[in-house]
């Protein structure tokens, strides 16, 4: 593979998609280099006096116990430590289960595997990948079973810009995945370049589900939000147990009509990254031009859920009538003047910082706060606003943290000293 010097890109940053070869990619480099915090201890910052009543309640996940002495959170200080850098737009990192290795997604079409001080290519999708703007290889997620299977899912722009979810198979030892093993899943065609969701993940319940954005403009100019019965704005729930094909699920809330039968819920903008903690899921949900939103809910409530994009932006009426009704409002939102792209993440549960048991971590793009929001809905400020690009996060199989950005680097969370 030629390795020519790498040039960092940022995240928008339009490419041409049309050439037949791209050029290889230099190997990231693993390192170890601390960020110092760079604000003061957390404050409380959520409020909740503008959001109307959502229409049911959430129960978030217990905070796991630790026989470490904890730190009042008011005392408690983060810090970003420098892993690994050199990737061209890493989007986001992951484990499979009781795997020690991490796997970053870099968003032209790679996949790269970090194991101990070294950095090896898992997979190249650059000819199958159309990369520009908010297109690209987005999404990555391990069948349950991967450590006897091989099988892994991703999500990326293909031909003609449609969202193309795909099946890999892994090689006997696990050290990379043929391109060649590619099989299609599902395709969803795409009206426009943006909104495109790309995150898929395994929930409890051993199906794959896989965000999607309104179909792209802006306005949900498409008129996809409020229409159950299309795979855009809406969050889809798939079994994936025979290889290479797809079934919908009995008791997706849409089987016997009223909506299409891979829809479990709806009224999405742009779902930059989702995530499950026991039966619990959590949706970062992209605004328009004012409001930035976490929706929290049990699976049992998320079913058929409609989350309420275009009527409303966050709790902010958008396009009116506006009737709350039979709508799930946010559990935290902030406006524009705090930043204006949320970068959804996941809970936190490892072990180096207990006292974070069952937080959220989330950040934005533009401003690059970095922010958790823990089980009574509080949100705490840990890093404020600073040019991050912070374009996802990432979890080890031991429950870190990690931290991704426009600039090529990938961080992981940790205790300040």
């Amino acid at each position: 593979m030629q390795r020519p010097v790498l040039i960092l890109l940022g995240f928008v940053l339009l490419l041409s998609a049309c050439a037949e070869e791209r050029p290889g990619a230099s190997t990231p480099q693993v390192l170890s280099t601390t960020v110092p915090p760079t604000t003061a201890p957390p404050t409380t910052t959520m409020s909740t006096s503008s959001q109307p009543e959502p229409s049911s309640t959430t129960s978030l996940p217990s905070t796991t116990s630790s026989t470490t002495t904890l730190v009042p959170l008011g005392e408690l200080e983060l810090q970003l430590t420098e892993v690994a850098r050199g990737f061209e737009q890493p989007v986001l990192a992951l484990s499979p289960p009781a795997d020690d290795r991490l796997f970053v997604v870099d968003q032209p079409g790679r996949i790269w595997v970090i194991s101990g001080d070294a950095s090896e290519l898992f997979v190249d999708l650059t000819n199958d990948v159309i990369f520009d703007g908010e297109r690209g290889l987005l999404g990555l997620a391990f069948h349950p079973d991967y450590a006897t299977n091989g099988r892994l899912f991703v999500n990326y722009t293909g031909d003609r810009g449609a969202t193309r979810v795909v099946e890999l198979q892994a090689a006997a030892d696990g050290s990379a995945a043929d391109p060649a093993s590619q099989r299609t899943i599902l395709e969803i065609p795409q009206p426009a370049r943006n909104h495109n969701g790309g995150m898929i993940a395994f929930g409890p319940d051993g199906h794959l589900w896989i965000g999607m954005g309104d179909g792209g403009g802006s306005n949900d100019e498409f008129d996809q939000g409020q229409r159950p019965d299309t795979l855009l704005g809406a969050l889809l729930r798939i079994d994936v147990s025979s290889p290479g094909t797809y079934a919908v699920p009995e008791d997706n809330p849409f089987v016997s009509g009223g909506g299409a039968p891979e829809v479990w819920s709806y009224g999405l903008r742009n779902p930059w990254r989702f995530t499950f903690d026991g039966d619990t899921i959590y949706i970062a949900d992209v605004g328009q031009n004012a409001r930035e939103e976490i929706n929290v809910l049990s699976l049992a409530a998320s079913r058929g859920a409609n989350f309420g994009w275009p009527i409303y932006e966050g709790s902010s009426c958008f396009r009116g009538p506006c009737d709350a009704s039979g709508l799930e409002f946010p559990v935290a939102e902030y406006g524009h003047d705090e930043g204006c792209s949320i970068t959804g993440g996941f809970v936190y549960r490892g072990r180096g910082l207990p006292e974070l048991g069952g937080h959220y971590f989330y950040g934005d793009y533009c401003s690059g706060i970095i922010r958790s929001l823990d089980a009574d809905g509080a949100t705490f400020s840990w890093f404020g606003a600073g040019n991050r690009d912070i374009t996802s996060f990432g979890r080890d199989a031991a429950g870190e943290i990690y931290v991704i950005v426009g600039g090529g680097s990938v961080y992981r969370v940790e205790r300040g000293t």
